[in-house]
């Protein structure tokens, strides 16, 4: 089970204007660096995402099972969990019949232990696949995103474009020690 972000743009937590700050570029120069800088910030997301365990834009995500978890508990690599968009069969034909209210919720930890909760009287599945649409990430309907996370990109974006080709690509000490307070664990 490998969630799917479904149809969402990312709206990034830093702007390139903030990044063209930090970098000190010159605000004359008719924005011809914006693209990469775009870019940059993207990629440092991404990967400040990998290393925290987070999701660090708002988004809606796809999961599809082909039965129900036995213990009644599937958790999610998917922090915060900000709630359940929607819950239902998929036939093969592609119709989704909308499972009832309460069957399917959002686990007492959305931010540490996210998961998602079946209860009830959950149908046999027979041939359909259960979809499930969950919100999730920092920003729009969820928390608003650490500052230290927020910094971490912009220094990660900035180490990027200053050492462009120089290194290899992978997150400056200080971008991690950044990242480290909140950053999800594993057990």
């Amino acid at each position: 089970m490998t969630p799917i972000r479904a149809a969402t743009t990312p709206v990034e937590p830093v702007t390139v204007m903030e990044l063209r700050l930090y970098l000190r570029l010159d605000p004359e120069d008719g924005g011809v660096e914006d693209a990469l800088l775009a870019r940059l910030i993207s990629a440092a997301r991404v990967s400040l995402e990998t290393e925290a365990r987070r999701v660090l834009v708002p988004g809606r995500f796809r999961i599809a099972l082909a039965r129900w978890p036995a213990e009644g508990w599937l958790p999610l690599p998917l922090s915060p969990l900000v709630g359940l968009v929607r819950a239902g069969l998929a036939a093969s034909d592609g119709t989704i019949t909308e499972l009832p209210a309460g069957l399917v919720t959002i686990g007492p930890d959305p931010l540490e232990a996210p998961g998602l909760s079946f209860t009830g009287n959950l149908p046999d599945p027979g041939l359909a696949t259960i979809v499930i649409e969950v919100a999730a990430g920092f920003g729009g309907d969820g928390p608003p995103i650490p500052e230290d996370l927020r910094l971490a990109v912009v220094r990660l974006a900035a180490a990027r474009y200053e050492h462009r080709g120089d290194e290899a690509d992978r997150p400056p000490d200080d971008a991690r020690r950044l990242a480290a307070p909140s950053r999800r664990l594993r057990l």
